[in-house]
């Protein structure tokens, strides 16, 4: 068997259709089109979710929405992948001021 590469998808804001509005046990929709992403990326990558949400009320999400054999697991903790997926993140290239020019300036695409 193949050791495929982690990637670490975050849910709210790129899976489902999150606004920014945070409700506690409650996950919006899932995002037209994340299905089939998911499904396709699945099967050269290992898929883990990323999440601050209660794990159980997410696993029964994964299971709704019929991800569940494409999800290896749910974490809320950064751990070693080969790439993180998130709507709330910038990329350092090297230049500290480039950086704070982006999170000075940083929009989910959602706003």
């Amino acid at each position: 068997m193949v050791n495929k590469k982690i990637i670490l998808i975050d849910l709210d804001g790129v899976l489902n259709k999150y606004t920014g509005e945070y409700q506690e046990n409650y996950i919006p929709e899932i995002q037209d089109g994340a299905l089939l992403f998911i499904k396709n990326l699945s099967q050269n990558y290992n898929i883990k979710l990323f999440t601050t949400r209660e794990k159980q009320l997410v696993l029964d999400w994964i299971k709704e929405h019929k991800i569940e054999k494409y999800v290896s697991d749910v974490t809320n903790t950064k751990e070693p992948a080969w790439l993180y997926v998130d709507d709330r993140c910038v990329k350092f290239e090297g230049n500290f001021d480039q950086l704070t020019e982006q999170i000075e300036t940083f929009k989910t695409w959602y706003s």
